[in-house]
């Protein structure tokens, strides 16, 4: 296979790269370096003042009730994406393996419910787990007590909306890398004497990694910035950095502590992607090198 080198020399590389390159300075970088230097400004009588000091990084640091948010905010995004990879994964390995003829009818369905506004969705699960809503009347007829399902307006139903929100994300990551293995994989593995569950966590998963990496991702990434879940099914109860960071651009007009929540949110999530990253490809060399020890 002949490899061919690129240099920037090259203007059909330059032309590819340069209109992505003024979208990602325009969009990201540009807004990026005007939020860092709202955080050195302050706010007085509502309105911004331009004094560039430190008094609201100190604010942030020096409040624990920031980073007591924060923690939530990290801790509820970990679980959405535990609970979204173990809720995708058998939907995902159903529709690569399972269903045949009934798999595009069932992708079509999922791509609707993700389609549908997720202002609706989440308005409608309050009227599942209301005290008198779908859930305990369908709970009262079985014999349960009248309101015994009472999770509205608490960080379970925040928890609840976020999964229902998010999981579609690894479905479909997971999918196309489970659609991708190759079937003869795993009757190899059936013909050396593998069990379908050794077969399962030998084969199918390891080869599945990417797709489960990029979805876990993808929904890390959205509920960092959750914020109708929180303020709907959890009633502003347990607040998240999202409603954190709404109030203080809207209700107290401190744009410079909106901005410097923005930022403390975004390197909690690079750095929490970063330590991810960096696990994985210690993982992935610790592999290559015992194939390599025992080659």
């Amino acid at each position: 296979m002949r490899i061919e080198h690129k240099s920037w020399r090259d203007p059909l590389l330059i032309g590819a790269t340069v209109p992505l390159a003024l979208i990602m300075i325009l969009f990201f970088v540009v807004p990026l370096i005007m939020t860092g230097i709202l955080t050195f400004q302050s706010s007085r009588y509502y309105r911004l003042a331009w004094t560039w000091d430190l008094t609201i990084w100190r604010d942030v640091f020096g409040h624990s009730h920031y980073w007591v948010v924060m923690l939530r905010t990290l801790g509820m995004s970990l679980a959405c994406v535990v609970l979204s990879v173990l809720i995708a994964y058998p939907v995902a390995y159903g529709l690569a393996t399972r269903l045949g003829s009934l798999r595009h009818h069932v992708t079509i369905l999922i791509t609707f419910a993700f389609l549908t506004d997720t202002v609706l969705k989440t308005f409608g699960w309050i009227l599942v787990l209301d005290q008198n809503g779908v859930l305990n009347w369908g709970l009262s007829h079985l014999g349960f007590e009248p309101g015994a399902v009472n999770i509205l307006f608490t960080p379970t139903a925040t928890l609840i909306g976020m999964v229902y929100n998010l999981a579609v994300y690894p479905i479909f990551t997971l999918y196309l890398s489970l659609a991708r293995i190759d079937r003869d994989l795993q009757l190899a593995a059936y013909d050396a004497g593998a069990s379908r569950f050794r077969t399962f966590f030998e084969v199918t998963l390891p080869l599945s990694r990417p797709g489960l990496y990029a979805g876990a991702a993808l929904v890390f990434v959205l509920s960092l910035g959750a914020f109708l879940e929180p303020k709907v099914m959890g009633g502003g109860n347990a607040p998240m950095a999202s409603e954190l960071i709404n109030q203080s651009f809207s209700t107290r007009v401190n744009w410079p502590l909106g901005a410097a929540l923005t930022l403390v949110l975004i390197v909690i999530g690079s750095a929490s992607l970063a330590l991810s990253a960096a696990l994985t490809l210690r993982r992935r060399g610790g592999e290559q090198g015992r194939l390599s020890d025992v080659g």
